[in-house]
């Protein structure tokens, strides 16, 4: 008895070393990281089952997350679109400036000059007469009735006669004309060269720029509400799907209360059914936008629509970052839904 008691003494008053002190520390720690590694795998596990126990409600939360996915990523691609088809077009705009046949090329090389030193101009091109009857014969080379015409020498001198010489040029910005307009009509040289019967081409083009400008908002406005009003009830339905789950459960739920289960090992299950709901819905939103761009593209490169943007996006080293996106947007979706049931239904 006595030899127990000494035994006993001796290990209370016996102080651990450092090294056996880091070897339990070390050992907690391990057993913690086991220990949370698989409860969330079980919380995985368990959200996968809540998914496929309540498939229809899955199913219908996961398809109004796709329609919402899909018309949020065809919003942005449209605005992109439209965008980058009106700058294309302002890039190609260049304004032509009519004056009277036959004037002299030294002429319009110092009207050419005066017009360059305006900082809006980026270049200034001009053409005699006879450069643009040139450039009319080679437009029309396949027309063989009208080349045999001009072969007679009458039609050819008449035909030369008429043709204005011009100057072509090209602006920063086309919106903005002013000091161009005011240099044309100040100036002496071009007042006396212009032709009476045909105006400069300040507006061309403007009117169809100003068109794909007010269909890029459109497009930008109305598919952000469309994303809005699918956003809403998305989450409606995926919190309504929580909902149900958690009445399902609720007496399953009131017994992991009563043997002390953790707060997040209860909700976690939860938010991972609308995670899963979020990862499903990007990916096949991601693969529906995919295919009909590929479908539609040639289409619209056809009208001359600049689809060369979102084409980059589609491709193979862009085309993970799109599908990485929209899952991680159907995630957070699916996460908010379901923080917002938990915290009404799970008390």
């Amino acid at each position: 008895m006595v030899s127990r008691q000494t035994k006993s003494k001796a290990q209370a008053l016996h102080k651990p070393s450092r090294q056996e002190t880091k070897a339990h520390l070390k050992t907690l720690v391990e057993n913690s990281s086991v220990s949370h590694v698989r409860n969330t795998g079980r919380i995985v596990k368990y959200g996968a089952a809540s998914f496929t126990r309540n498939i229809w409600l899955s199913i219908a939360a996961t398809l109004v997350m796709i329609v919402t996915l899909v018309i949020l990523i065809i919003t942005v691609c449209a605005s992109l679109i439209l965008t980058a088809t009106a700058d294309t077009m302002r890039q190609k705009i260049d304004i032509t400036i009519f004056f009277t046949p036959g004037t002299p090329e030294e002429t319009l090389s110092i009207m050419a000059d005066e017009i360059l030193a305006d900082q809006n101009v980026i270049s200034a091109e001009v053409a005699t007469s006879e450069t643009e009857y040139n450039n009319f014969i080679t437009e029309n080379a396949d027309n063989a009735e009208l080349l045999a015409a001009l072969e007679d020498e009458a039609m050819h001198d008449h035909m030369l006669e008429s043709m204005q010489a011009t100057m072509r040029i090209k602006v920063h910005d086309p919106n903005d004309l002013s000091s161009i307009r005011q240099i044309v009509d100040n100036s002496e040289l071009f007042q006396a060269n212009l032709d009476a019967n045909k105006e400069p081409t300040y507006d061309v083009n403007q009117a169809q720029i100003a068109t794909i400008n007010s269909w890029a908002t459109i497009a930008k406005n109305g598919g952000l509400i469309l994303s809005a009003v699918f956003l809403t009830i998305s989450i409606l339905v995926i919190f309504n799907t929580i909902r149900m789950a958690i009445f399902s459960r609720r007496e399953e739920i009131h017994m992991m209360k009563l043997v002390g289960a953790d707060v997040g090992f209860i909700r976690g299950p939860f938010l991972v059914e609308a995670q899963i709901c979020g990862i499903i819905s990007g990916l096949i939103a991601a693969t529906i936008a995919l295919i009909g761009f590929r479908f539609l593209a040639p289409n619209l490169s056809g009208y001359g629509i600049d689809v060369s943007i979102v084409s980059r996006l589609f491709e193979t080293n862009l085309l993970v970052a799109v599908y990485g996106i929209m899952t991680f947007i159907g995630v957070v979706i699916g996460t908010i839904s379901a923080r917002l049931a938990i915290q009404k239904y799970l008390k």
